[in-house]
């Protein structure tokens, strides 16, 4: 390019909120420099978004943040479960479930947890971070224009502080601008989806009387379903700082002016039962569910990520989990092309694996709300015709959906970290699968979380996911050739090919613990190999040997790599 250009940068992110933070976060573990524009002055002041699940906790245990998240989150950290009732003192208050992880039976599938860490929390960390990893992050700053090319694109922001206009120049640009995503408007890339669910306001609030109301209940939420006092209830801190979200009608003619501090305070007071309670209004924020997919995830060098890319009902918090995962995905790919690792096609399997998850998620999320009697949501009494499968351009809307396998609630875990890529950086998959399985099953199927077990290296013990994030894997029993062959596939590529034996002999890398059997746990015999991405993901495998592994992974690397 021979215009003036001011700045110079690898990848340009749009969108300075939990997933564009994230973003910056991946692309600068992969120390892949870039920059980041937000139009506002800083992080999210408004508690939401605040679950995280555990595929993206075991996210940022890679990244090395899970320890400060955690910290920062550990004021929720004995809420568990869900409660439901007419209101807080009466006697129909019933658990929809009290633990998220009975038993203990989480720690068979992964070595993170669920956390609660609400959006205003876990932004500052990411914030403090991002920066000591090649980010440069500019708030107040507003993207006005950008024009892709064949070779990258050219953008336009302005410093809102200062009125000053400057042009950066990148590669890629990554737009986690939201869901009325300008980025995405100007592509002209369309929406399906039901559009529109229901509307609420989330209302901050203080109360110390509450927490005597509350007692002992540690839950993340609590919907109160009185007819003309619905809402449901939050604890920021279990003991004065709370958030209610009320149902909001603007296709009423509702508008939030109607939301005074006295209807509030009337109205939190009728949910929870307790006409005397105080409570000191702090807030008002107006939030929409919708259930939105893009129909495509970027066009040439721009990328879509979380909410320009889907929407969701917050029931079951998988959106913001689903966007995280987005960056995630996208990019160890961005890494590998803009380090010569892999060729631009590798680009092309992002939309290939996340748009399937997307559309998926969106459906269970809408299904939980109906599961859930989510405030404000109705859902189509009739899932026939177009309640069943309307669509939406950019802003019109359709039917809510009606509640799509009802019962679903131990579903969960399948839709957070169960899902599988049918197509795209995976070969051997079976396209046939469903997306998102009934039932958890992570057995080392290629286009799938490759299983976690816990493994002893020089004495530290870690798990398998703690193997993956900086580049592909080659995992294989110890005594095979798998080992010697990834090494020297690496170096004809000219890449990071990890290659690890898996065993208790005296050439062991790693050391199963507990007698477990690294074969059978990723499906293999004891003379297979797996592949692992750098997302941790399965990428090929061989259940048995063969006769030259050397230009079987050859062959399979260049293949996943869209290397000619």
């Amino acid at each position: 390019m021979k215009e003036n250009v001011d700045h110079r940068v690898p990848v340009l992110i749009v969108g300075g909120s939990l997933v564009g933070l994230c973003t910056s976060l991946f692309l600068g573990r992969h120390g892949i420099r870039h920059m980041l524009v937000e139009k506002h002055a800083g992080t999210s002041s408004h508690p939401r978004g605040r679950g995280i699940n555990v595929r993206t906790m075991e996210l940022f245990r890679v990244a090395g943040v899970e320890a400060r998240i955690r910290e920062a989150a550990s004021v929720l950290a004995d809420n568990h479960g869900i409660m439901q009732g007419g209101s807080l003192t009466g006697d129909d208050m019933e658990w929809l479930f009290e633990e998220i992880d009975p038993g203990g039976a989480l720690a068979r599938f992964s070595p993170s947890a669920w956390c609660l860490c609400s959006q205003n929390d876990i932004e500052p960390v990411l914030m403090s971070v991002t920066p000591t990893l090649g980010a440069e992050l500019r708030f107040s700053t507003e993207l006005l224009s950008f024009a892709p090319d064949d070779t990258g694109v050219t953008a336009i922001v302005k410093n809102r502080e200062t009125g000053e206009h400057s042009t950066v120049r990148a590669d890629y640009l990554v737009a986690a601008d939201g869901p009325r995503s300008p980025v995405r408007e100007q592509l002209r890339i369309g929406q399906s989806g039901h559009g529109d669910l229901f509307h609420n306001v989330s209302i901050t609030f203080r109360s110390r009387g509450l927490a005597e109301v509350v007692g002992d209940r540690r839950f993340i939420v609590c919907y109160l379903t009185k007819p003309d006092a619905d809402g449901a209830l939050l604890p920021v801190d279990n003991r004065e700082r709370w958030v209610f979200h009320a149902p909001w009608h603007p296709d009423r003619g509702e508008t939030m002016e109607d939301f005074t501090d006295e209807r509030c305070v009337a109205h939190i007071r009728r949910a929870v039962g307790a006409p005397d309670l105080d409570v000191e209004i702090t807030g008002k924020a107006p939030w929409h569910a919708a259930e939105r997919v893009a129909e495509r995830y970027g066009a040439g060098r721009v990328f879509l990520a979380g909410d320009s890319a889907h929407e969701m009902s917050p029931t079951g918090a998988f959106g913001s989990n689903t966007g995280i995962q987005d960056a995630h995905n996208l990019a160890w790919k961005l890494a590998a092309v803009l380090n010569g690792t892999a060729g631009p096609g590798l680009l092309e399997t992002y939309e290939a694996e996340r748009l399937p998850v997307a559309r998926a998620t969106s459906e269970r999320a809408s299904a939980r709300s109906a599961e859930h009697s989510h405030p404000g949501y109705e859902p189509a009494p009739d899932p026939a015709g177009d309640a069943a499968t309307g669509s939406v351009n950019g802003s019109g809307s359709g039917s809510a959906p009606a509640a799509r396998g009802g019962g679903r609630q131990g579903g969960v875990l399948s839709v957070a970290m169960g899902y599988r890529y049918r197509e795209g950086a995976v070969l051997g998959t079976d396209p046939e699968l469903p997306v998102v399985p009934e039932r958890m099953r992570l057995v080392g199927d290629p286009g799938t979380r490759a299983p976690h077990m816990w493994l002893t290296e020089a004495g530290e013990r870690k798990s398998t996911v703690d193997l993956y994030e900086r580049s592909f894997v080659v995992l294989s029993a110890d005594g095979t050739p798998w080992r010697a062959a990834a090494r020297s596939v690496g170096k004809r590529l000219e890449m990071d090919l990890g290659a690890y034996a898996i065993g208790t002999g005296p050439e062991a890398d790693l050391v199963p613990q507990d007698g477990a059997d690294w074969a059978e746990v990723h499906g293999t015999t004891p003379a297979g190999a797996v592949v692992v991405r750098p997302d941790g993901f399965v990428a090929w495998r061989s259940e048995d040997a063969v006769d030259d592994p050397e230009t079987v992974l050859h062959k399979v690397m260049t293949t996943l790599l869209a290397r000619t």
